[in-house]
């Protein structure tokens, strides 16, 4: 008797230790089993230069959603962002989006100004006004070998 009730008590710590993992899994990889809260934004830059699949967006300084997908347009010569957004942010039509970076050589975000005077994005909504990533290795470049000049 005392043989089973060890056993049982084992059995239920693998499985509740199985359910942890599980979890943690889901959670960490960001996987979304059962729906998803939020919805997908288009953004067309004419570069996408060290942007990244999973870098994050940000809506006046706080991370609203990351990015998705990134491809190319080839009649239009575009960088085609795909995003996902939160439910329940509001992005309007007038957004601007700019690829950033964090800090002076830290990993790129996209920051997204929503706008307001239009009309709101819904899914699949393409954001056009877009400004692309300014690179810092370019222009020290530049101002080394004297192609910027003084006025």
């Amino acid at each position: 008797m005392k043989k089973y009730t060890m056993e049982t008590i084992v059995g239920i710590f693998v499985t509740l230790g199985l359910i942890c993992i599980g979890y943690m899994t889901v959670k960490l990889g960001n996987v979304h089993i059962f729906g998803d809260d939020s919805y997908q934004l288009i953004a067309k830059f004419t570069t996408a230069s060290g942007l990244k699949i999973g870098n994050p967006v940000n809506i006046l300084g706080i991370q609203v959603g990351r990015v998705e997908h990134i491809s190319m347009d080839q009649a239009n010569q575009k960088a085609v962002v795909h995003i996902t957004i939160k439910n329940g942010i509001k992005v309007y039509d007038d957004a601007i989006a700019a690829i950033k970076t964090e800090g002076l050589i830290g990993d790129k975000y996209m920051s997204i100004d929503p706008g307001g005077s239009g009309t709101i994005l819904g899914p699949s909504g393409v954001i056009t006004d877009t400004q692309a990533a300014v690179d810092i290795v370019e222009l020290v470049s530049k101002y080394a070998f004297g192609e910027i000049k003084n006025k």
